[in-house]
């Protein structure tokens, strides 16, 4: 079973560029520490101040080995002070799911 971890993100739209630095960092940190990047999206047209970044594990125990290595890796602790120094993220929330089979990856006809 596949799960993806969801993460909405509550940023301050007036500092958009540094939530995609942010985001572009995590793009070699995540792989590298053992998660499957689906990708990070930024705001394009509508409301202004919703991000979301997805990323995907085969189980919820990978995730927690996922999680200590990050915690560990100097450029993904130097990736979450820079959100803590210039404070672009207002609230996270995450959310794990399971994918529909059948629903996945279904290409435009």
């Amino acid at each position: 079973m596949t799960i993806t971890v969801f993460i909405r993100y509550e940023i301050d739209p007036s500092q958009c560029a540094a939530f995609q630095q942010y985001a572009e960092n995590w793009g070699r940190i995540i792989p590298k520490c053992g998660g499957n990047l689906v990708g990070y999206f930024l705001p394009h047209e509508g409301t202004n101040d919703i991000a979301w970044g997805l990323i995907s594990f085969a189980s919820l125990a990978e995730y927690e080995v996922y999680r200590a290595r990050l915690k560990a890796d100097p450029e993904g602790r130097a990736n979450f002070a820079l959100a803590q120094e210039k404070r672009f993220i207002l609230r996270e929330q995450r959310t794990f799911l399971e994918g529909v089979a059948g629903t996945l990856h279904g290409a435009a006809a």
